[in-house]
């Protein structure tokens, strides 16, 4: 009985190491811990008070282009349609979800209209800040630093992921240096 529970402990011990291993490293973001199951993937469409549409985007609404991202599994390649251009300042930020877990780095994207009281001005790198983005459980309300800051035009888009599943509709947000005409 001992034999059989050592075997099946070093199995799982060497299947957690190969699927370790087999782990995509385009990967940027850190979400260790996380369920990303609870990741928010579709959205309503709702875009925060005062975000203005881009005037002249490089992707129009409706027009078709391909995700060079992989903020999440089955992203990268998948071909969006553009549902929403927006011109605004994009950050990456690293926060401890109010849920509980461990902290997430380099989160892409929240936009500055997602920021409790972030005035009229772009954040520099190293602000602290109360993010009013949803995007994933934990995240509103949350105690976030700016790790980078970008003006651009950021899209919502609507993509059926690489890896099967149902489509995603909606997803907040694809930078503009995201997406490559097809």
């Amino acid at each position: 009985m001992k034999t059989t529970k050592n075997v099946i402990a070093i199995l799982m011990l060497a299947i957690s190491l190969i699927l370790s291993a087999c782990g995509n490293n385009q990967t940027e973001e850190n979400h260790d811990g996380m369920d990303h199951g609870e990741m928010d993937h579709s959205g309503s469409g709702e875009v925060p008070k005062g975000l203005k549409k881009a005037e002249d985007p490089t992707f129009e609404v409706g027009s078709k282009a391909i995700i060079k991202a992989e903020h999440m599994k089955g992203m990268n390649g998948a071909e969006a349609t553009i549902a929403g251009a927006y011109d605004t300042t994009v950050y990456t930020v690293s926060y401890t979800p109010t849920t509980g877990g461990k902290k997430v780095t380099d989160h892409k994207w929240v936009i500055h209209e997602e920021i409790k009281d972030a005035g009229d001005k772009p954040l520099a790198a190293g602000t602290e800040v109360i993010l009013n983005a949803d995007h994933m459980k934990g995240m509103k309300g949350a105690k976030a630093v700016i790790d980078s800051a970008e003006q651009t035009t950021v899209y919502m888009v609507d993509y059926t992921p690489t890896t099967g599943g149902k489509k995603v509709t909606n997803h907040k947000w694809v930078t503009e240096s995201e997406l490559s005409a097809e």
